[in-house]
């Protein structure tokens, strides 16, 4: 266990302090003001502050941490080894940044809160970001501070022990649109023929009309490839279902199709059942709740993961409303444009509300892509960058987690290239 003194214990060090210390090196950390109890204890301790108390291990505070509320922060990056650091600190301190303040500024998306222009969409826009402006959004900056101050407190406290911690990876699965051709009835089935018609889309209209007839499976329906080729691995499936009605999306699959809800009952036998949170959702709290309790209703099981259609997160309030709705865990912290590290850490870290400084029960998936991130790659580049992605993940033992859609493996020749990247790279 880690002891660290500090003159004010803010609800922000302790949150930071414990997502390093204890999420990502597996040590116990408490906190004191006093500064007798500090003196006294025999063990591991360190002080956070502007100055040390003496000679003890001290880590520089850049203030952040004690301030409350959102302010313009004045933010250089610098080489720092193999990596880069921002809020330097004096020569006293452990490490040469303040390594706290810094994966604080990054895990609460301080940036998000500041002033900024959103995309069409309403979302954040990558380009915005100070990873990628300063191209460290592809490594998990937080795990590589927090490896650099687990060699420090190794050196200072030999004894101390870190519990082992072992990297993994998981899939999960955007089925907004479950199938092609299928469950769309027959005003849209009608609509859909005459539109490949007369666009002399006959290839089109022979495969629609062989998955309708029953001769061949739905491209899109990829649920029982993905499920048994997971089987006997190690990878984690989870798959997110759209509840949203056919006016909103176009794929005009409702929770009323039974095709579809056998397919989801089917799924929810093997691996995990999360949901999408359709548009109208995200602004209605009680269609929300609908929502949820439709899918609880066909899984019969408690829906604890979710994440926001087109990946919008619009903080603070779409991530209260997952708490106000018991969802625990979120696999929208991601950029659908941009293959990366969001938060920049890829440990699974709690929401903290900067509005009203608290930690949430509320747990962020750190996403490192979904398929749309790749889109501007061709194969040979996606490949490269999914690998180069779980590299680093598996360089600080952290969770890799890669988003595709179910309609990537319907397209024969994308389909082939997806599903070896599943065999061989996942």
């Amino acid at each position: 266990m880690l002891l660290v003194f500090a003159q004010q214990i803010s609800p922000r060090m302790s949150y930071v302090f414990k997502h390093i210390c204890t999420r990502i090196l597996g040590v116990e950390v408490t906190f004191t003001s006093s500064i007798d109890a500090f003196i006294g204890r025999q063990g591991p301790k360190a002080s956070y502050g502007s100055i040390a108390l003496g000679n003890e291990l001290f880590f520089q505070s850049q203030g952040i941490l004690e301030q409350h509320g959102v302010e313009s922060q004045e933010i250089t990056v610098k080489p720092w080894d193999d990596t880069v650091g921002f809020f330097a600190v004096s020569s006293q301190s452990a490490l040469p940044f303040d390594v706290f303040a810094a994966s604080f500024y990054l895990l609460s998306r301080y940036e998000e809160y500041l002033p900024h222009v959103k995309d069409t969409i309403g979302r954040y826009p990558s380009k915005e970001s100070l990873a990628f402006k300063n191209q460290f959004l592809q490594s998990p900056v937080v795990d590589i501070w927090a490896q650099k101050l687990k060699l420090v407190l190794e050196a200072a406290f030999p004894e101390m022990i870190f519990q082992k911690k072992v990297s993994s990876t998981n899939l999960f699965i955007q089925a907004e649109q479950p199938f092609k051709y299928k469950t769309k009835g027959f005003l849209r089935s009608f609509f859909n023929y005459s539109v490949d018609l007369f666009g002399l889309r006959f290839k089109e209209l022979f495969n629609r009309t062989r998955v309708i007839l029953s001769m061949r499976r739905d491209p899109y329906d990829s649920f029982k490839y993905l499920i048994t080729a997971s089987k006997n691995t190690s990878v984690k499936l989870t798959f997110f279902f759209l509840l949203g009605t056919p006016e909103e999306y176009l794929n005009g699959v409702t929770i009323y199709k039974n095709k579809f809800r056998e397919v989801i009952k089917y799924v929810a036998d093997y691996a995990e059942v999360g949901m999408v949170l359709s548009k109208k959702a995200q602004k209605d709290v009680s269609l929300l709740k609908k929502e949820k309790i439709q899918l609880e209703d066909i899984i019969l099981q408690d829906v604890k993961c979710a994440y926001n259609a087109d990946h919008v997160v619009d903080l603070p309030h779409a991530y209260r409303e997952l708490v106000e709705m018991e969802i625990t865990r979120d696999f929208t912290m991601c950029y659908a444009n941009k293959p990366g590290f969001r938060a920049s850490t890829c440990t699974p870290f709690l929401f903290y509300d900067l509005d009203y400084e608290i930690k949430t029960p509320l747990i962020i998936a750190p996403v490192a892509g979904i398929s749309s991130s790749f889109n501007h790659f061709d194969h040979e580049k996606t490949r490269a960058a999914i690998v180069h992605l779980k590299n680093e993940v598996e360089k600080v033992n952290g969770h890799f987690i890669l988003g595709l859609n179910n309609a990537c493996f319907g397209n024969a020749t994308d389909g082939k290239f997806w599903r070896s990247i599943l065999t061989e790279t996942l």
